[in-house]
């Protein structure tokens, strides 16, 4: 989890995925230098599960959750923004799947600030979410704060391209995504496993209508750069495993 200025929801979520946890799992935490109560909520839970790191300078989302990545020591790895909710069964039905499957996307149900439902339709039914490479190339539907992986993608996701920084339209959960779909099977799960968020001071451009807000020009310049850097690393790691 990247965290940024979060105080209004990190302990409501901090608390559905807590709950959801063995004693052997962890959270990790990377707080952009937040200047509001974020980090002394995160403290207030005095859960040894939670490995903070304070005051990082990144000034980046996308920067902040690469470097939680790098500190990942478990099998599995889940993608959580600091302003949704888990529902109950999000950590066992995902981990049921990674038996089969290197990645793993769960539907989610969007809300506002207050936690009412803002859409009768889930963002499967929305964005016609689904595999396939050149489907999500074109529209993506992989969804960060709903993804999970074995930990092995890591070592060929890692690191992130600039382009994911810098295009505001593509982001760390697009890239994983359609990068482990080059090599590998990902299966959607229909079921509702997260309630998301939406509010005015998101950092991501997703939005209840399914729809890009983002010009032609950028549309078109970002998906050349992505697709430059997504044939280089799977060229460097189709070459990694021949060797």
């Amino acid at each position: 989890m990247a965290t940024f200025n979060g105080e209004l929801y990190i302990f409501d979520q901090l608390q559905s995925i807590l709950k959801q946890l063995s004693h052997e799992d962890e959270v990790i935490i990377s707080d952009d230098s937040s200047t509001d109560s974020t980090v002394a909520i995160i403290n207030s839970f005095n859960d040894e599960r939670i490995k903070l790191f304070e005051n990082q300078k990144f000034k980046s989302a996308v920067l902040n959750f690469q470097f939680t990545l790098y500190q990942a020591k478990g099998d599995y790895v889940f993608l959580a923004d600091q302003d949704d909710v888990w529902l109950s069964d999000r950590v066992s039905t995902m981990l049921e799947h990674l038996q089969q499957h290197k990645l793993v996307v769960c539907n989610c149900k969007f809300i506002d600030e207050k936690g009412f439902s803002l859409h009768p339709k889930s963002f499967f039914n929305i964005y016609n979410s689904g595999p396939g490479v050149i489907k999500n190339f074109v529209k993506n539907t992989y969804i960060g704060n709903c993804m999970a992986f074995n930990r092995d993608i890591l070592n060929f996701a890692l690191p992130f391209p600039k382009a994911i920084d810098f295009y505001p339209n593509i982001d760390h959960g697009m890239w994983i995504g359609i990068l482990v779909n080059v090599f590998y099977t990902a299966d959607f799960i229909p079921s509702i496993l997260v309630l998301y968020r939406r509010h005015d001071k998101n950092v991501s451009p997703t939005n209840i209508e399914g729809k890009s807000p983002y010009s032609l020009k950028i549309k078109v310049l970002s998906r050349f750069s992505l697709g430059f850097y997504l044939l280089q690393r799977a060229l460097s790691h189709a070459f990694k495993k021949i060797h």
